[in-house]
């Protein structure tokens, strides 16, 4: 019993870790992790529907043009944490490497809340709705 109870502890502990970086600077965290190929503005690259010579699609935009806000919250995680191939399956191939060795899940949740935060609400309307539907 005193196990589970310093378990309990623990949990909560570390839950209040998490919850206290939820605060840190999404915006930050994705030019560093993800501007290289998103753009700086979150623009994607040129041609981003249309396959390279290497049969992989170019990173998309993750503002209001591309199609990310397309996608629910757990799609979203996964792929930045494990890479869409991992996702996607079917041996789809992706330059979109996970970084789920890199990032904690606490900085993941701050580059997608950063994302979301610059798309139009008809947009963050839609997003906020296929999350729902899970």
């Amino acid at each position: 019993m005193k196990g589970l109870i310093a378990l309990a502890a623990t949990l909560a502990s570390w839950a209040q870790a998490v919850a206290a970086e939820e605060g840190m600077d999404g915006a930050a965290l994705y030019q560093q992790n993800c501007a290289s190929c998103h753009g700086s503005e979150l623009q994607g690259q040129p041609d981003w529907r249309s396959p390279g010579p290497d049969g992989r699609l170019p990173a998309p935009p993750h503002d209001a043009t591309g199609h990310t806000w397309h996608h629910g919250d757990d799609i979203l995680f996964r792929i930045t944490r494990d890479g869409t191939a991992s996702v996607v399956g079917g041996g789809y191939e992706s330059d979109m490497p996970g970084f789920g060795d890199s990032l904690r899940d606490a900085e993941i949740r701050a580059i997608l809340d950063y994302i979301k935060s610059t798309w139009p609400e008809r947009e963050r309307a839609n997003q906020r709705e296929r999350t729902q539907q899970k």
